[in-house]
């Protein structure tokens, strides 16, 4: 019974938020709004858990003062510092606003500057002309790169931009869509497994 319900649970919600796609009847709009709100309160006592547990994670590594666990002061500190500041000043008071511009900003353009030399390794990796499409990639970067920059519209008579558009207008946007449409026929077929009950990964390990 343990497991049979929540599958049944999840069978009967996919199955109602599928039929108001096919059937345009205001009865089954009226569930689809209700099952969104449903799914806003069942999110936050998601993440009301999932703070539990970062909570409880990394009092542990504190309280035993596990490998790295200074990490862990900071992240409790910060946490429980932003979410007082947030519901004593409010999201958009003075106070809230001068630590998230000066103090979170700051740290996400930070991580994101790293990433650039992560990006530029893994380019010089990928790039290297070991083989035929690692070539055609190698050639194709560099006609979109010269394509995109002054100087190669001024070394090339204007020909790099051209050639830049027709790699970008037709072969990239082939590429995505092809993607698109693996993406979606997999996610739909991972829906209809969950919603069978082939796929119940959600419940845990069997």
């Amino acid at each position: 019974m343990k497991r049979q319900l929540p599958i049944a649970i999840t069978f009967v919600c996919a199955f109602i938020l599928t039929l108001q796609y096919f059937i345009p009847h205001r009865s089954f709009e009226i569930m689809y709004e209700v099952s969104n709100i449903w799914l806003q309160i069942i999110g936050i006592f998601a993440l009301s858990m999932g703070i539990l547990s970062i909570i409880l994670v990394h009092y542990d590594k504190i309280k035993f003062k596990k490998e790295n666990w200074g990490f862990s002061v900071v992240l409790l500190a910060s946490l429980f510092g932003m979410t007082t500041v947030g519901l004593i000043d409010t999201e958009s008071g003075p106070v809230f606003v001068w630590l998230y511009n000066n103090i979170l900003a700051p740290i996400s353009a930070t991580l994101f500057a790293l990433l650039a030399f992560f990006i530029a390794s893994a380019a010089y990796r990928a790039f290297r002309a070991r083989t035929v499409i690692a070539t055609i990639l190698l050639l194709a970067s560099i006609i979109v790169m010269m394509g995109r920059v002054p100087i190669g519209s001024i070394i090339s008579f204007g020909v790099f931009p051209k050639l830049a558009d027709i790699l970008i207008n037709y072969p990239n946007v082939a590429a995505k869509r092809a993607i698109f449409m693996g993406v979606g026929m997999g996610a739909a077929a991972t829906a209809l497994k969950v919603m069978l009950g082939i796929e119940r990964s959600y419940m845990g390990s069997d």
